[in-house]
């Protein structure tokens, strides 16, 4: 393979977006929101751009006086080739309303360089081979990842930047009092709890057995995928596709699971499976049921799915404890915690929140007040430490069937990293598998 031919690039798109930069606020808006430093393949190019980036977030007018002054005081202005050749950019433009064709032609043979680069480095370490196989090919599609999000994880970012976007989010939310910022998860006071679920959070959900942690995680991925028109990734360790769709169907039809099971079907009850059947049919839900998925396998799958629907809204694990971690450990507690941390990587690098389930050990169980401590959570304290949100369910009614409170539910939201802890009350629907805000039931 010849890898001494020209990288691609465009000269002369380059120059035009700069020009454009020095004569119109909109273009230098425009450019960084689409373009990166190494976008422009030119090394004058890339020093110009970084300089009117360094302008613009400052807040200082992007034009020729300032930029000059900029690059004399980075003491970069003749390795630009000096006054004569920024005051050219001005005058080469060749249309100024087509800046953003422009923008998007060197955006795109940026990538393509960066895809060059990329394969290079597969070939490299392929031949190389210091690397276990699994190793190189998780890298490999990280990267790639990276490339198709448009995503810079190669450099430092200057706290003015981050600063900036802070601001901006901060500024949202006070003109949007009241609004679920994140994702909203169908539970009204859930929301008001955490403003919804947020990108790069692993949120843990853990309960004792029956206590419906697996019908709850449905209806959160339910509502995402069919309210918020949002990409659900599903995973299932514990049941399969079939079962698993029939839990969905029902919980959409509002038909009793038992019934479903035993045929004892009356005509309502297949209008409205029906029903179900086209509004879940047409939501963006994918499922995958591979027993004892590894972190890499799951990783490498939202990746894909990511781009292939052109982002993801949720990630949703049931249950993590089912989980390996794709390497030979001999210590479960330290298997499991190394699950727990490549969930949360996972989170981040997704930019999406996860929802992982989690089993909890039996001592709620031996105390007179049965709901789930953080101690409970079975098998690394590690969990506790990796997950932003640590909600534990509990139903009164699963140890006191006679219980005053019937089908009252109770979420205890016991951990989060970035609100206040607390605890809500809803309903479960039982025979519909079915978790409901107490206002609804």
């Amino acid at each position: 393979m010849n890898f001494d031919r020209m990288p691609p690039y465009n000269e002369q798109a380059e120059q035009s977006i700069l020009g454009a930069m020095l004569l119109d606020k909109q273009a230098v808006s425009d450019a960084a929101e689409l373009l990166a430093g190494d976008d422009f393949y030119m090394p004058a190019h890339k020093e110009l751009f970084l300089a009117m980036m360094e302008l613009y977030r400052s807040g200082h007018p992007v034009d020729l006086v300032t930029l000059v002054n900029e690059l004399e005081r980075r003491g970069s202005l003749e390795a630009v080739g000096g006054l004569d050749y920024v005051t050219l950019l001005t005058q080469q433009l060749p249309t100024l309303g087509h800046a953003q064709n422009y923008m998007e032609i060197v955006r795109d043979k940026g990538t393509l360089r960066r895809l060059i680069s990329y394969g290079n480095s597969v070939v490299k370490k392929s031949y190389e081979a210091s690397q276990e196989t699994r190793e190189i090919i998780s890298e490999s599609e990280s990267e790639l990842f990276s490339i198709a999000t448009k995503k810079d994880t190669s450099s430092l970012e200057p706290i003015k930047d981050v600063l900036l976007d802070t601001y901006e989010h901060i500024e949202t939310v006070a003109q949007n009092k009241g609004e679920v910022m994140g994702l909203p998860t169908g539970f009204a006071s859930l929301d008001t709890l955490t403003t919804g679920l947020h990108p790069s959070e692993l949120i843990l959900i853990a309960a004792r057995p029956s206590m419906g942690k697996t019908s709850f995680a449905l209806n959160i991925a339910q509502h995402v995928a069919m309210k918020q028109k949002g990409a659900v990734a599903m995973f299932s360790l514990e049941m399969n596709k079939e079962q698993l769709a029939n839990r969905l169907l029902c919980s959409e039809a509002m038909v009793d699971m038992q019934k479903v099971r035993n045929g004892n079907l009356t005509d309502h009850d297949w209008t409205e499976l029906a029903k179900a059947m086209g509004r879940l049919g047409a939501a963006p839900i994918f499922i995958d049921d591979t027993p004892g998925i590894s972190t890499m396998e799951m990783r490498s799958k939202c990746m894909r799915l990511s781009i292939n629907q052109n982002g993801l809204a949720l990630v949703v694990v049931d249950y993590l404890q089912l989980m390996t971690s794709g390497r030979r450990i001999e210590n479960r507690q330290a298997e499991v915690s190394e699950i727990s941390r490549a969930l949360k990587v996972m989170s981040r690098e997704l930019n999406v929140p996860v929802i992982a389930l989690s089993q909890l050990s039996r001592a709620p169980d031996s105390r007179d007040d049965h709901r789930p401590r953080l101690s409970d959570l079975r098998e690394s304290g590690a969990i506790e430490q990796d997950a932003d949100i640590v909600m534990f369910l509990y139903r009164d009614a699963v140890y006191n069937p006679e219980t005053e409170v019937g089908n009252q539910a109770e979420i205890i939201v016991a951990k989060q990293r970035n609100g206040p802890i607390g605890k809500l009350k809803v309903s479960w629907l039982g025979e519909y598998t079915r978790f409901v805000d107490m206002a609804r039931a």
